[in-house]
């Protein structure tokens, strides 16, 4: 089933990132594969001269790019990168990274919303990469963002969803769609961002360093459907106690 996102019909819910990849050449085949159809890529990987491998080569016609700012210490940086982004690529989709912390490169959710409510006036569609926050995730919705993309851990750290507890009332208070992005290490941490009621996920450390990126990539795609899936059904409540699946009485008969 298809849905709605910055203006766009997509059937995937698995997001990848360029950055870290061993090798371009590998996005193709992803997108073949795992049925990709955003790839987000920094300013500084893009090189219309080519002297460098120009990620833009490898990426199929077909995909959404969304043009992140990594690097950005500032609004006024993130604004200055997704301009000159949309200019190389073409695309209007800016993820808005603004990390002011160099030791856990945390988003600066203040930083952020200053530039989401620049660039959603400059007709981007934004996607800000947030802590986990539901005032600013309600803020940003306010701005007019496309979507809002808090961490489940530090990038990089691959540990999971550490902060369900946060991700939680962002998914259930706020209209637009919620991307989990960063932390997600592993297949069943994707099914478990989904099972939240995550409207997609964004992977990549997880990908890249991978023995196999384009069988990690499947790996996670899947993942994210079956997590999905598992949320419109509809997941059992837990409980404190034992709960029989088959009858405990019944089937012996005295004297038999």
């Amino acid at each position: 089933m298809t849905y709605q996102i910055g203006g766009k019909k997509l059937k995937s819910r698995f997001f990848i990132g360029s950055g870290k990849l061993p090798s371009y050449t590998v996005i193709p085949k992803m997108v073949e594969k795992a049925g990709v159809e955003v790839i987000t890529v920094a300013v500084r990987r893009i090189d219309p001269d080519a002297r460098h491998e120009n990620v833009m080569d490898f990426i199929p016609e077909q995909c959404v790019v969304m043009v992140n700012t990594s690097g950005a210490r500032s609004a006024e940086e993130a604004v200055r990168i997704a301009r000159i982004g949309r200019e190389l690529t073409g695309s209007d989709w800016i993820k808005i990274e603004v990390e002011t912390d160099a030791k856990y490169l945390l988003p600066d959710n203040e930083e952020t919303l200053k530039a989401a409510e620049i660039l959603v006036d400059e007709g981007f569609q934004v996607f800000p990469y947030i802590s986990p926050d539901l005032v600013a995730a309600k803020k940003l919705e306010k701005a007019g963002v496309a979507a809002v993309m808090p961490l489940a851990a530090p990038i990089g750290t691959n540990k999971g969803i550490t902060c369900a507890a946060l991700l939680q009332p962002i998914i259930n208070e706020i209209e637009i769609p919620v991307i989990i992005d960063a932390g997600i290490g592993r297949p069943s941490h994707a099914a478990s961002a989904m099972e939240l009621g995550a409207d997609a996920v964004l992977a990549n450390t997880a990908i890249a360093t991978a023995t196999d990126p384009i069988l990690m990539a499947v790996a996670m795609a899947k993942a994210v459907e079956a997590g999905r899936m598992a949320y419109e059904m509809g997941l059992l409540a837990e409980k404190d106690f034992a709960d029989a699946s088959s009858p405990l009485t019944g089937f012996l008969r005295r004297g038999e």
